[in-house]
């Protein structure tokens, strides 16, 4: 495992790579991160995806390289301008992605992101990028206005909280009048809230919650099988 500098558009940004051990060439998760920036939560998510689940994880950055988090109004403050300006965030996104490609020598590739990062594995989805398939957990459903009719390709698989103020069951009934068509599934989770991945997520909006956790990676991982072929 080891932090990896890269460049998209002159911009400098920090990923973290997690390799599976005796295997070479191994299909890749892209991890997009939360609010915060990347950080401990998305580095945990790829050790389980590398010696768990045996495939490639690179943990992809949005912000630049020491743009960190640690609090509710700096979170804010570097996730909003990118909700706000879609076609950013994807430029940002499609760099990421070849740089992971390029970095693991996979041929094969998808995302997963949590939170604000599952917003970003949608606008992959949405903007046909280099993916098989991407896994949002308790993501932002917000519409890409730059890409008002997607035309989706990748497998989409969603995990929700149901009782996610951030995402509300309108929401859910927008996402998937937005994907018709689409190769989507979606597990709603009764029990949990928005951050349900997040270890140390305390609060009545945000709380981690260890069964929904489990339950949703494995239903990751039979997703990853299914779109690794």
């Amino acid at each position: 495992m080891s932090a990896v500098d890269y460049t998209v558009d002159g911009q400098t940004y920090e990923g973290w790579f997690v390799k599976p051990d005796g295997k070479a060439n191994a299909p890749l998760v892209i991890i997009c991160h939360a609010w915060g920036g990347l950080g401990a939560n998305e580095k945990q998510k790829a050790d389980i995806i590398a010696k768990e689940f045996g495939y490639a994880a690179f943990a992809i950055d949005v912000y630049g390289k020491g743009k960190r988090g640690t609090t509710q109004a700096e979170n804010e403050g570097l996730m909003y301008p990118l909700v706000g300006d879609r076609a950013e965030l994807q430029k940002r996104l499609a760099g990421g992605i070849a740089v992971a490609k390029a970095h693991s020598g996979a041929t094969k590739a998808a995302a997963i992101g949590f939170c604000f990062g599952g917003l970003c594995v949608l606008d992959m989805a949405r903007a046909g990028m280099d993916v098989l398939g991407v896994g949002s957990f308790h993501g932002l459903f917000r519409p890409a206005e730059n890409i008002p009719q997607p035309k989706i390709k990748a497998k989409v698989l969603i995990e929700h909280g149901w009782r996610d103020p951030m995402a509300t069951p309108e929401d859910v009934l927008a996402i998937a009048k937005e994907f018709e068509g689409a190769d989507w599934q979606l597990h709603a989770h009764g029990l949990a809230t928005h951050a349900f991945t997040t270890v140390g997520a305390t609060g009545d909006a945000t709380q981690y919650h260890a069964d929904t956790d489990r339950r949703s990676f494995a239903y990751l991982k039979t997703f990853l099988a299914e779109v690794f072929g």
